[in-house]
């Protein structure tokens, strides 16, 4: 099987989150993955939060890279990794009531269909899928009386 890999050198800089998301779509758009789908929304919120995870966290360039494997538009696994020189583990938070930070992690276990990270050098990379044939749905186990998020999608 063929696998077709893009990669963006992130900075330091929270601007660059948007320019991600922006390049994201523009490579999504030339894989057949169109604006418009779901699927499309579901990576770019998971590029957007794995992206700026990476800024905000590490202080560090980044580089963020998606793989599409071959196959029809609606076959194979997208794949999207963030690769950082942050040796420091992810934290995954839970946050509650009114915070503003701590659910981006919980974001991309609810929407990916898999994720971790590993250690890549002297830094990190943290990864997540989305199968192309599978239905978007949110995927959070919630515990009575949790916070729900807005942004669930159920079908």
């Amino acid at each position: 099987m063929q696998v077709l890999q893009v990669q963006l050198e992130i900075g330091p800089d929270p601007a660059e989150v948007g320019r991600a998301r922006r390049w994201a779509r523009s490579r999504l758009a030339g894989s057949g993955i169109g604006d418009d789908e779901p699927l499309a929304e579901t990576l770019v919120l998971l590029i957007s939060e794995l992206v700026t995870n990476a800024v905000v966290h590490t202080g560090c360039p980044a580089v963020l890279r998606m793989l599409f494997g071959a196959g029809a538009a609606e076959a194979g696994t997208v794949r999207v990794e963030v690769a950082d020189r942050c040796a420091r583990p992810p934290l995954r938070r839970h946050a509650e009531g009114d915070e503003t930070n701590g659910r981006g992690l919980e974001l991309v276990d609810g929407l990916a269909d898999r994720w971790g990270w590993q250690t890549e050098g002297a830094g990190k990379r943290i990864w997540c899928e989305v199968d192309r044939c599978a239905p978007v749905t949110a995927r959070v186990v919630r515990e009575p009386g949790a916070y729900e998020p807005s942004w669930a999608v159920t079908q």
